[in-house]
């Protein structure tokens, strides 16, 4: 079992480095037909090591580290998200749970689901007056759509005879929730989640080009403003790195809760 084991995460690890040298290699080319005005992988890690030396410094409003600027990010990423979370659950579980429930918010999360959040942003801005307050609303907004959906499926899913058995027992409607309901539904709720923090964390660069101030987008648009590509594709390389890293979070989280067959 052990050998398996290893062997899987052998072969996990050669696949991924083998994604990277394909990476590398498209760059490189990328590069060579643009004649250097994409820069090449070796000028972009120049920049890069540069700005890991002191990714923190902070010399006033528009110059910080970009480990302040990713730090910014990731706590706007976590509040819309929280938030866009804490209203989709309840509302799928509603949803999956009750015919009257699906039919009265089905129409409103079909509206509402396809609009991009650049369109949020003015009305954000309105509410909360501020840049701040816009960028984690529609961060809210646009990321809560996966975790309405796949909640209001895994409740919808539960077979006939998981709630016999509730019946059976003579659960209460809470202990229905909590025994039969939730555990079955956890799986579908935890890849919502999954999906939906990888849509928070595009979406933050969106609307921190708009917002300005401070943030890994703000960071990517100020570059640009600076024609530094190394420093745009440095803040790219951060940002895929860094969705990697949560969707390995929340991908394990689903292991954890997931059904084994037993």
């Amino acid at each position: 079992m052990k050998k398996l084991f290893s062997l899987s995460n052998a072969l996990a690890t050669v696949y991924f480095l083998s994604s990277l040298l394909i990476l590398g290699g498209l760059w490189w080319l990328v590069s060579i037909l643009t004649k250097n005005e994409i820069p090449n992988p070796v000028q972009t890690w120049t920049v890069f090591s540069d700005m890991l030396q002191d990714p923190f410094y902070d010399y006033g409003p528009n110059d910080k580290g970009i480990g302040l600027q990713l730090w910014s990010s990731i706590k706007r990423v976590f509040s819309g998200f929280l938030i866009g979370s804490l209203v989709a659950i309840p509302i799928g579980l509603l949803m999956g749970a009750s015919k009257t429930g699906m039919r009265l918010f089905n129409p409103l999360v079909q509206i509402l689901r396809p609009v991009s959040p650049l369109a949020w942003f003015p009305l954000g801005l309105l509410a909360f007056k501020a840049s701040e307050g816009a960028t984690v609303f529609i961060i809210a907004i646009t990321s809560l759509w996966p975790t309405l959906i796949n909640t209001a499926f895994g409740v919808s899913s539960i077979p006939q005879d998981f709630k016999n058995v509730g019946k059976a027992f003579g659960f209460s409607r809470w202990k229905y929730i909590t025994k039969v309901l939730i555990p079955y539904a956890l799986p579908h709720i935890i890849t919502g989640l999954r999906l939906s923090i990888g849509i928070a964390w595009m979406v933050i660069v969106a609307g921190e080009m708009l917002s300005g101030g401070i943030g890994i987008g703000f960071f990517v648009w100020d570059s640009w403003n600076g024609l530094s590509l190394e420093k745009i594709l440095s803040a790219i390389l951060i940002i895929g790195i860094v969705g990697l890293l949560l969707d390995k979070l929340f991908s394990g989280i689903q292991q954890l809760v997931a059904y084994d067959g037993k």
